[in-house]
C-alpha cells in the first residue's frame, strides 16, 4: 500500500512494517467493514482544546471530522492549522501539537527529531488523494501531459521559460508556475515522483502552503500551470481545467474511480494522521480519533476525496482498542525495531 522511494524509502518501508505489526487483524479476512462510531459514555462532558497542525491537503478531511465531532462533544475544540506536512511534522516532533496530517510518511529525520524529543505516535490512513495538474481553463492546446513534460517543466535545471519549450506546437507564450512551497507533502510527493528526488525542484515558481492561493493564481493567469490536491481541483472545478496525466499507458483523468483503482498513476498517494502516544492519555483526544477513524470513509468522500479500503479503517479500530487495553506498541517504536543499521 505504501511503497519507499528515495531517501523516504527506508523509512517508509519501516513505517509499512510497523503498521502491519501493529494491526492484529493485518492478516483477517479482507471483507470486513469498519465498525460505527460508539460514543463514550462521558463523551458529553469532555472538554479542552486538541491541537492539529500539517498537510493542507489533510486539513480539509480533518476540518469536516472536527465539525462533526463539535456536534458529539460540544466542549472540545479542535482546531486545524495548515502549515504544510513538513512544518507540521517539526512541531509534532517538537512536542507542541497532539495530532500531525501528512501527505506523505515521516521521513529519517523526522521521525529521528521525534525519537531525539522522546515522541512516540501511532499512524493512522484516512484516505487517498490524486495530485492534480492544472491550468487556466482558458488553455486549449494542451489536455493530457506526460510525466517526461512535467518533468522538463519542474526539474531543478529546467531551461523552459515558454509553453512551445515543452512542445513546439504550444504557444510560445511565457508559461506560469504554482506549485506548493518545501514545507509542504504534496511538494515531496510530487517532486519525488516527477523529478526522480524528494525536493528537486525548480525555484522560480510561485510557490504557497495554501492550496487556496494556488487555485487562484491558476485560476487568474491565462498561462498557468499548477499542481495540488485532487480535493481543491474539485472544489474550484468551475475555474480550472485539469490535465490528464500520461505515465506511460495513456492519458488518464484525475477521479476517485482512477485514483481508487491505481490508474492515475504515478500521483495518487494515501494520506495519513500521525497521533502522539502520550495524547492518547487524555480522554478527549482518544475519543475524537476513534471518532476519525469511524467516520473518515464517508467524510473523505463528502470533502472530495476518496476512502481508503475498509480493510485500512478495520486494521485502524484494531489498533485503537489495542491502545485502549493498553497492549499496543507505538508505530515510531515499531518502525524503529523494524529499520536495518545503516
Amino acid at each position: 500500500m505504501i511503497t519507499g522511494f528515495g531517501r523516504l524509502g527506508k523509512t517508509v518501508a519501516a513505517v509499512a512494517m510497523a503498521v502491519t505489526l501493529a494491526s492484529p487483524l493485518a492478516s483477517s479476512a479482507q471483507d470486513a467493514t469498519p465498525a460505527p462510531y460508539t460514543p463514550s459514555a462521558d463523551v458529553s462532558s469532555l472538554s479542552g482544546e486538541i491541537s492539529v497542525d500539517g498537510s493542507s491537503t489533510v486539513g480539509p478531511i480533518m476540518q469536516a471530522l472536527a465539525e462533526e465531532f463539535a456536534g458529539v462533544a460540544s466542549g472540545v475544540q479542535v482546531p486545524v492549522g495548515i502549515s504544510g506536512t513538513g512544518g507540521g511534522f517539526k512541531r509534532f516532533c517538537d512536542g507542541e501539537t497532539d495530532i500531525s496530517n501528512a501527505s506523505r510518511p515521516i521521513n529519517d529525520e523526522e521521525a529521528a527529531t521525534c525519537a531525539a524529543n522522546g515522541v512516540d505516535y501511532y499512524i493512522f490512513q484516512v484516505a487517498y488523494d490524486g495530485i492534480t495538474v492544472v491550468v487556466n481553463p482558458e488553455n486549449d492546446w494542451v489536455d493530457c501531459i506526460t510525466v517526461d513534460q512535467l518533468n522538463k517543466i519542474w526539474a531543478p535545471d529546467s531551461t523552459v521559460k515558454n509553453w512551445s519549450d515543452v512542445d513546439p506546437s504550444w504557444p510560445n507564450e511565457p508559461i506560469s508556475l504554482y506549485g506548493p512551497g518545501p514545507d509542504s507533502g504534496t511538494f515531496d510527493y510530487f517532486t519525488e515522483v516527477i523529478n526522480g528526488k524528494t525536493d528537486a525542484s525548480r525555484t522560480d515558481y510561485s510557490p504557497s502552503e495554501d492550496d487556496n492561493v494556488l487555485v487562484q493564481g491558476v485560476a487568474g493567469d491565462t498561462n498557468a500551470l499548477g499542481y495540488f490536491g485532487l480535493a481543491y481541483y474539485e472544489e474550484n472545478a468551475d475555474s480550472l481545467k485539469a490535465l490528464e496525466i500520461d505515465g506511460g499507458n495513456g492519458c488518464v483523468a484525475p477521479s476517485t474511480e482512477t485514483v481508487r483503482d491505481g490508474s492515475y498513476a504515478p500521483l495518487s498517494r494515501p494520506l495519513f494522521v500521525y497521533v502522539k502516544a502520550e495524547s492518547f492519555n487524555k480522554p478527549e483526544v482518544a475519543e475524537f480519533i476513534n471518532f476519525a477513524v469511524a467516520n473518515a470513509p464517508s467524510i473523505a468522500a463528502e470533502v472530495g476525496y476518496v476512502a481508503s479500503p475498509d480493510q485500512v479503517y478495520v486494521d485502524d479500530q484494531a489498533k485503537l482498542a489495542a491502545i485502549a487495553a493498553g497492549t499496543a506498541t507505538p508505530d515510531s517504536q515499531a518502525a524503529a525495531a523494524a529499520t536495518p543499521e545503516a
